[in-house]
C-alpha cells in the first residue's frame, strides 16, 4: 500500500481525554511523539485533522493550536474552528480539511490514512473521501465502538488500535506491502 500521507486527531488520540484541553495544557500520551517520528522517519507527511470549536469562542486561538502540532513535527495542521451548528464544509465529518489538505499537497485521499478516536466524526470523514480509517481505543474511541456505535454504523473501521504507536506500527506494516 502506498500511503501518502496520514491524518491524525488531536484530542484522545494524540493526548487529552477527548475533552478540549487548550494547547498550554495539553500533554501527548507518553508513546505519541515516538509514534510521529516512526511515520517521518518513513516519508510519510503528518497533518495533524481537528475540530476545535473552542476557538470560534475566543477560548484559543489558531496560532495556539499552530504552535502546538509544528512542536509534535507535524507538517502541517488543518483546524476547523467552527462548531457544528456551523455551516460550514470542514467540521468533521465533512470533508473540508481533508479536501483542503489534498489540494494543497496534492495528494490521493485515497492514498492516505485516517487516526481517530471518534466514529461519527473521524471515521466518516475519512470513509467519505476513501481514507483509510483507523480507530484508536483512546479518548473517546473505545465508547465511539460501542455504545455509540450506532452514529456510524454504516462503515467500518479499516483497523482498531489500542493507541497512536499501535495504529502508526499497523500503517508502516501495510506501506511495506
Amino acid at each position: 500500500m502506498n500511503i501518502e500521507a496520514v491524518f491524525v486527531d488531536r484530542d484522545g488520540t494524540i493526548g487529552g481525554n477527548g475533552h478540549f484541553i487548550h494547547p498550554k495544557d495539553f500533554s501527548p500520551y507518553s508513546f505519541s511523539r515516538a509514534a510521529l517520528q516512526i511515520l517521518k522517519e518513513n516519508n510519510i507527511k503528518i497533518f495533524a485533522c481537528t475540530n476545535q470549536h473552542r476557538i470560534s469562542r475566543g477560548e484559543a486561538t489558531l496560532e495556539d493550536f499552530y504552535k502546538e502540532f509544528q512542536s509534535y513535527d507535524f507538517d502541517d495542521a488543518f483546524i476547523c474552528p467552527h462548531g457544528s451548528v456551523d455551516t460550514c464544509n470542514c467540521h468533521k465529518p465533512k470533508p473540508g480539511m481533508l479536501l483542503a489538505a489534498s489540494e494543497k499537497y496534492n495528494i490521493d485521499l485515497t492514498k492516505t490514512v485516517f487516526i481517530g478516536d471518534v466514529g461519527s466524526t473521524d471515521m466518516l470523514a475519512a470513509h467519505s473521501v476513501g481514507a483509510t480509517k483507523i480507530l484508536v481505543l483512546t479518548g473517546w474511541g473505545y465508547s465511539s465502538l460501542n455504545q455509540h456505535r450506532d452514529k456510524w454504523a454504516a462503515i467500518e473501521p479499516d483497523y482498531v488500535a489500542e493507541n497512536l504507536l499501535e495504529a502508526v506500527k499497523w500503517v508502516i506494516s501495510k506501506s511495506e506491502e
